[in-house]
């Protein structure tokens, strides 16, 4: 059976060729380097994403791998992390989330336009006479960052050294995948920790102030949220505003970064959204589609089951890949080609089910206004090179830098 190297740097450039090759040829693969199997027809991770039998409680097979005092030693990281939304079941899952999602209503995210707007003017209004700029430093990176650290309440003077700590624990948890030794694996755990120590002390510090003097903004939302009379313990309300954090942030600055990279391009895209400018939604929607930021998630094996022939023993991970299911002929008419106008697109890009991405309306209104402001205060706008190197990360699918000229 043919071993597919998910580690390359040529998978890592454009993983999009392997997946074809998974899906017609081996569906349900199993990962020996990995240890993992990857799931990649669209069909049946509509089917499994649900399953029972397959729970999002995961991390701690991810510590049950390693040797005891390491397991120790990074304890804290991963009871936080088990405590995320994204890291467990109902009833659990249930009661968090219907708490979180208080703070992302419509209205909620609505309000956020003009501040995202103001946001991305004063960013390119800072380059527009440079004639260059990288995409990623100068835009994507810090909007998604400062929006959501603004509506945790983040002042601004603290917004720098949040962003270095949530940077941190997403590049730590990626080594799960992109680490090439245990040793190095470690030390990103190593740092993630220390960075998440002091995030949530940062929080704790901030929860104190605001039980005396709530405020207007999503922690004090989250403090005094209450579902069916139940509250969150202090514990789960440091750990998942450290999700909210990275979650508000490393996805949409990847969904800026490879959209804008996608049209640039695609030519005639890009040309058809500079003269539609109304085909920002569906324009978005295709582009989360056609490179997709969260390429992948996985659930624990709670028992032994068999997926389209295959396999699966308790205790294995199961990895759902929405990006190669986002490819998947069946479901997509010509799904190589990027198309801004198409519909349907019921793309898995913000995942399915249960676990549907609670941030999913604010990542949209960002990347709306972003990518529409590029394209019309900067419409000369062109890759300065082709040479791009993308972060080391199988789960979150990002460029370290993307250079343009206009």
């Amino acid at each position: 059976m043919t071993q597919y190297d998910l580690n390359s740097a040529e998978f890592l450039r454009d993983p999009y060729p392997v997946y074809d090759q998974l899906r017609t040829h081996d569906p349900i693969f199993w990962s020996t380097e990995n240890e993992y199997w990857m799931i990649t027809r669209y069909a049946d991770i509509i089917s499994h994403i649900q399953d029972k039998r397959l729970s999002s409680n995961r991390i701690g097979a991810h510590a049950d791998r390693m040797p005891k005092e390491a397991k120790e030693h990074f304890r804290p990281l991963f009871g936080a992390v088990s405590s995320w939304m994204l890291m467990i079941d109902p009833p659990d899952h249930t009661r968090l989330r219907g708490l979180v999602s208080k703070a992302f209503t419509p209205a909620v995210v609505e309000n956020m336009r003009g501040l995202v707007q103001q946001l991305v003017d004063d960013k390119l209004a800072i380059v527009q006479q440079q004639g260059r700029m990288d995409i990623m430093t100068d835009l994507a990176n810090p909007l998604p960052a400062i929006v959501i650290a603004e509506m945790l309440g983040v002042s601004g003077a603290d917004q720098q050294q949040f962003k270095a700590w949530s940077d941190d624990i997403a590049i730590g948890l990626g080594g799960i995948d992109s680490a090439r030794s245990k040793e190095e694996l470690f030390a990103m755990y190593d740092l993630a920790q220390k960075s998440f120590l002091s995030l949530a002390g940062y929080f704790r510090e901030k929860v104190s102030e605001l039980r005396l003097k709530p405020r207007d903004n999503l922690l004090s939302a989250l403090i005094q949220a209450e579902e069916q009379g139940d509250r969150l313990t202090e514990h789960e309300l440091f750990a998942n505003c450290v999700l909210l954090m990275i979650a508000g942030h490393e996805t949409t600055t990847n969904l800026i970064g490879n959209g804008v990279l996608a049209l640039l391009r695609n030519p005639d895209q890009k040309k058809t959204l500079m003269l539609n400018p109304d085909l920002i939604v569906s324009a978005v929607e295709e582009l989360l589609r056609y490179d997709s930021p969260v390429q992948k998630m996985a659930r624990l094996a709670l028992q032994d089951l068999e997926i389209a022939g295959k396999q699966i023993k308790q205790s294995q991970l199961v990895c759902f890949s929405f990006a190669a299911g986002n490819r998947d002929p069946e479901q997509f008419t010509a799904p190589a080609q990027l198309d801004l106008a198409r519909r349907p697109n019921r793309h898995l890009a913000f995942g399915h089910g249960l676990h549907y991405c609670v941030g999913a309306a604010l990542a949209r209104l960002e990347g709306q206004i972003a990518i529409n402001s590029i394209l019309r205060c900067l419409p000369q706008i062109e890759l300065e090179t082709e040479d791009l190197e993308w972060n080391r990360n199988l789960t979150l699918r990002g460029l370290k830098s993307l250079p343009v000229v206009f």
